[in-house]
């Protein structure tokens, strides 16, 4: 499973400092964050560019504006763009206050996110 292990730390890292209560997944090729049970962010190496690609879970409300900011594409994990997901490039993630502004972004959403009936946190 093809991943950044720094990023995947990074991420750890924010999380702990914030106190959030997650864990992590294997999923969409890389790992994911799920956090209160819920998908809230991830990380893999894109296929075709290679490059570190975060993945977030942002809600529809946030996701039009979003895709307005450079390093910003939709998801299109299946083909077609998932509404209120998006994936940020690793120019947007790079430097430690665009990567906290991203999870923030996602930890800010969750609480209105929908759980997976299927999801069950790894004991």
């Amino acid at each position: 499973m093809p991943y950044n292990e720094a990023t995947i730390l990074r991420i750890r890292t924010f999380f702990q400092q914030k106190d959030a209560d997650f864990y992590e997944k294997a999923m969409f090729g890389g790992v994911c964050f799920m956090v209160d049970n819920k998908m809230c962010c991830g990380s893999h190496i894109d296929k075709v560019t290679n490059a570190d690609v975060l993945m977030c879970r942002i809600g529809e409300a946030a996701y039009e504006k979003a895709l307005e900011k450079d390093h910003v594409i939709p998801m299109e994990f299946t083909g077609k763009p998932m509404k209120g997901y998006i994936y940020v490039t690793e120019e947007g993630h790079r430097n430690a206050a665009d990567l906290g502004f991203w999870l923030q972004k996602c930890l800010d959403h969750n609480p209105l996110a929908k759980a997976s009936k299927k999801t069950k946190r790894k004991q």
